[in-house]
């Protein structure tokens, strides 16, 4: 029969082909978008959730310990959040690297032996680590304040534990098991904890930084402990069981940089806290953290995105879809920058009576959240940019950036705090971020070609 102008041609077979093909590649696209949303979400519920349980705690603990001995609490629990997120040697942030890695090469003995292996491997650095503190402790006693002695050996005990929580959490989130990684370590421990020392304060026990650190050993161990018997099962779901294979110096030479990177970021993060406490009494530390804790709520959305978002921006780049890579990562940014503008403006609003349900005196550190908001607001602006250097090979400059600020920030706390006290140390790690920011920009700019400011980024593909 003869085509009409009004009859549609009838497509090639070659023609069909690519219109499915085009049709499943844009589907698999929005569904890597639709899943990094739904998993950023959760996450950031979960964190959400859990830093409403931690704020909560923390008043509780603040009220029920005084303001002398929550001071004492914050400035021992800052080194175990400084030395044992750091004691897995990097290697639980790698394992958001090799999993997928070995997964997708189909090369089940590696990834069996790197489960296994890098389990070992950070309980092992986390005993070292907890060793090596108790030897400096005991060194460094006779310039120590009394009161900080005791709690700083209990903190030692908690190192093995939180090392191997740390790359249990990697492990779970290389599978996008969120909930199995952020849970026990950050809604079930402090649950733990504070149930533990409501016990004590209602029994009558005294509710000082020794007893809460003694309470720590205790949640940190089990919480640790229920979650490999955890990840065991759910890994067994999916790895047959089978011979491994142990690449430990690949492993620890990927890691070590990036070592250097968070453990630069840790000692940024936390130096305005050890700084403050050779200056100033507990209970103007005890205000600042009540003060930066209150706003630190926001860095949230920066962990919720970039949990879910490293290990695809590592598939992007290395599947040669550089245009995918940067709008996923346009659209990252977005995702951080405005929800964190939004969650700044509100949490100055209501910052002063959030302070007040610490205590009395609390809300003293009022005005230091204004300061602290532009270096917050700086790093939402670039998006997860560090996480994106880690996993294309730019480890060794992101650790040179931190460095950078570090030196910033432990220059200006040392000059400023002497002087200004709490103020000080609010300038100093808001002037730190801002700068960190910068550099973190420019480096991504020139090195990857890639543009991590939310203004002026490449407009964001919208999903079909």
């Amino acid at each position: 029969m003869a085509l009409t102008g009004s009859e549609p041609a009838p497509a090639s077979p070659r023609r069909a082909l690519m219109v499915r093909l085009r049709g499943r590649i844009i589907a698999f696209a929005s569904s890597e978008h639709s899943l990094t949303q739904r998993l950023a979400g959760t996450v950031f519920i979960l964190r959400v959730a859990a830093a409403v349980l931690a704020y909560g705690s923390q008043i509780l603990f603040a009220r029920w310990m005084g303001t002398f001995e929550f001071g004492i609490y914050v400035y021992v629990w800052t080194w175990v959040l400084l030395l044992g997120s750091a004691s897995d040697f990097g290697i639980a942030t790698a394992a958001v690297r090799f999993i997928p890695q070995y997964r997708d090469n189909k090369a089940w003995n590696l990834l069996r032996g790197f489960i296994s292996g890098s389990r070992w491997f950070a309980f092992g650095t986390g005993v070292f680590c907890g060793l090596l503190g108790a030897g400096l402790v005991r060194l460094l006693q006779p310039w120590l304040d009394d009161y900080t002695v005791i709690p700083l050996y209990l903190a030692c005990l908690t190192l093995p534990a939180y090392a191997l929580a740390g790359i249990q959490d990697g492990i779970s989130r290389a599978h996008d098991w969120m909930g199995l990684g952020i849970i026990p370590t950050y809604v079930v421990r402090q649950a733990l904890l504070t149930v533990l020392m409501a016990g004590a304060y209602f029994g009558g026990f005294p509710t000082d930084a020794v007893t809460i650190m003694g309470l720590a050993i205790v949640a940190t161990w089990v919480t640790t402990l229920g979650q490999f018997g955890a990840l065991n099962w759910r890994l067994s779901k999916v790895i047959e069981p089978g011979p491994a294979s142990y690449d430990m110096r690949l492993w620890i030479v990927t890691s070590l940089p990036i070592l250097m990177v968070e453990g630069f970021y840790l000692i940024l993060s936390y130096t305005d806290v050890l700084v403050l406490q050779q200056f100033s009494s507990p209970e103007e530390v005890a205000i600042y953290y009540a003060a930066a804790k209150t706003l630190a709520l926001v860095a949230f959305i920066n962990f919720a995105v970039g949990a879910v978002a490293t290990h695809r921006y590592a598939s992007y780049y290395f599947g040669n879809d550089h245009d995918g890579l940067r709008q996923f990562l346009a659209q990252s940014i977005h995702w951080i920058f405005w929800p964190s503008l939004a969650m700044i403006l509100a949490m100055l609003v209501v910052g002063k009576p959030m302070l007040n349900l610490f205590g009395p005196d609390f809300d003293r550190g009022y005005h230091l959240m204004f300061i602290m908001a532009f270096g917050l607001l700086a790093r939402a602006s670039v998006g997860p940019v560090e996480r994106l250097l880690n996993v294309l090979g730019q480890q060794r400059i992101c650790a040179a950036i931190y460095l950078f600020a570090f030196v910033i920030n432990l220059a200006l706390c040392l000059i400023l705090i002497p002087r200004l006290g709490s103020l000080g140390a609010a300038i100093a790690i808001a002037t730190a971020l801002i700068s960190e920011s910068a550099l973190l920009f420019i480096v991504t700019k020139r090195r990857l070609g890639l543009h991590v400011f939310v203004f002026g980024a490449p407009k964001v593909a919208k999903d079909p």
